[in-house]
């Protein structure tokens, strides 16, 4: 089976019926298909091939989801570009993945053989008809960018057959009651984990409405409008709808919050649970197995759980491994590992780094480290590879580090993260300085070389930094320094 044989089959069975809306637009299924239909023909006449990649930057918004599910009909390798990157990242992206085109509203961020911008233009000269490109299940669908261990970026390779297999998990675990009076609210990107549910949604007839751009209020405002039964959010999102003096008097019809991509607070949560009700469902899960890890369901959210990560997908293997690969009992502190056709192919012409992730037997490496407590739920307790996730963003700090260092007073810098109820962690560094800067001059340079959830929140100034005997800077010290002078404020 093909992506656009579920848009096919979704815009015969639902027909007229919204399967997207945004603001005062809304587009059926059988819209839908026809528009898909037509802007994959469209793509393919202006010289694109099978298997080529496709770089889209686009708003959130209908658009955006025309053009990654016409991309999927016509053959075309998806690379979504993260509106919060700067021009710099999002060229990397472009390069690193050898994309032939560019679909956007502006000029791309480098150079490229096709560029689009009238998508509109497209679709109207475009013929009607099916775009019906049959891919190998197992040939790339998309490029997910994700981050490494020297915070250089690279590119997930996910398939038709882990797409599909994700849907599996989604309908089975997570959204085993959708029926065609459902409606998915995606207040966050459709870029980021949001994404995930526009197809469970649309295969079951169910509406997905989209915000532009998530406030509390537009939130609220659509929530109510539509009777949105399902979400997707992250923590800092969630707390900042709980400090809403509306939240209590909306009147929502929710039945799924989900939440995931960082660390929550615990606190944060309780008042969550106890605002909206027993709604809010935990995904884990990473760019390498999309948001299907394990999961925690909402009648799982008791106090003495609200720590963690939940139980394994149905389709979904987990075990947690010690450095000489045993599988490791209760309470036994380990790597998490995990298999299920849902994974990826492959990192994106990274041999190297695939083969140090993905065993040949399947199993993937998340670089988590986690036990399994008496009853098979699973607690995460760190991440080896020292990744901060603020905001719901990956943040890698020898990236921000190398920002950091490009300032001319800056000798040396680590950055990790610190607990943060806004935003998960907070983006923090320690930098050495060669001459008389100021902490806040520091931060200013970093903000054209860095996304906004990308730069240090704080700059610390110190005399030197910890280091091992080879002359490395130790994070996990310096991040213990730093908790310990907070506590001791």
């Amino acid at each position: 089976m093909q992506i656009g044989d579920l848009i096919r089959r979704a815009g015969r069975q639902y027909g007229a019926a919204p399967a997207l809306v945004d603001g005062e637009r809304v587009v059926s299924f059988a819209e839908f298909d026809e528009l898909t239909d037509r802007l994959g023909h469209a793509l393919l006449a202006r010289g694109l091939e099978p298997g080529d990649r496709v770089a889209v930057l686009l708003p959130n918004g209908i658009d955006g989801v025309v053009v990654y599910y016409a991309l999927a009909k016509s053959g075309l390798v998806r690379v979504p570009l993260n509106a919060r990157e700067t021009p710099h990242e999002q060229a990397f992206k472009i390069d690193d993945s050898q994309a032939r085109a560019f679909v956007g509203t502006g000029e791309p961020p480098a150079p490229v053989e096709i560029v689009l911008t009238d998508i509109a233009g497209m679709i109207a000269d475009a013929p009607a008809g099916p775009c019906d490109v049959r891919r190998d299940p197992d040939a790339p669908l998309r490029l997910a960018y994700t981050g490494g261990t020297t915070g250089k970026p690279k590119a997930v390779v996910l398939t038709t057959r882990s797409e599909l297999a994700e849907v599996d998990n989604f309908l089975v675990d997570l959204l085993p009651n959708l029926r065609p009076d459902s409606v998915m609210l995606h207040a966050a990107p459709i870029t980021h984990g949001s994404g995930a549910f526009f197809l469970p949604h649309l295969v079951k007839g169910a509406a997905n409405v989209i915000v532009p751009k998530f406030s509390p209020t537009a939130f609220l405002e659509a929530a109510q409008k539509h009777r949105a039964t399902t979400t997707f959010m992250v923590p800092t999102m969630i707390g900042m709808l709980l400090e809403d003096p509306f939240v209590r008097e909306a009147d929502l019809a929710l039945e799924r919050l989900c939440y995931g991509g960082a660390p929550i607070a615990t606190t944060v949560l309780q008042r969550g649970i106890d605002v909206l009700g027993p709604v809010f469902t935990q995904l884990y899960g990473q760019a390498e197995a999309p948001l299907a890890i394990t999961c925690l369901q909402p009648w799982e959210h008791t106090p003495d759980r609200l720590t963690s990560a939940g139980k394994p997908y149905t389709f979904v293997e987990v075990d947690i491994r010690s450095t000489d690969g045993r599988s490791l009992g209760v309470d036994e502190v380990g790597e998490v590992m995990t298999r299920g056709p849902h994974t990826m192919d492959r990192y994106w012409r990274r041999p190297e780094a695939t083969a140090e992730t993905k065993e040949p037997d399947g199993w993937l490496h998340t670089g988590d480290i986690g036990r399994w407590d008496a009853e098979g739920y699973l607690h995460l307790l760190d991440r080896r590879h020292d990744v901060i996730i603020s905001g719901g963003f990956n943040v890698y700090p020898r990236e921000v580090e190398d920002a950091l260092l490009a300032h001319p007073a800056v000798v040396e810098a680590a950055v990790v993260g610190l607990p943060d109820e806004k935003w998960g962690e907070r983006v923090t560094a320690a930098v050495v300085l060669r001459s008389d800067a100021e902490a806040e001059d520091i931060r200013g340079f970093c903000a054209d070389r860095l996304a906004g959830f990308k730069r240090p929140k704080s700059v610390e100034i110190w005399a030197e930094l910890p280091t091992s005997p080879v002359g490395k800077s130790l994070r996990r010290e310096v991040r213990d320094r730093m908790l310990e002078a907070r506590e001791d404020a």
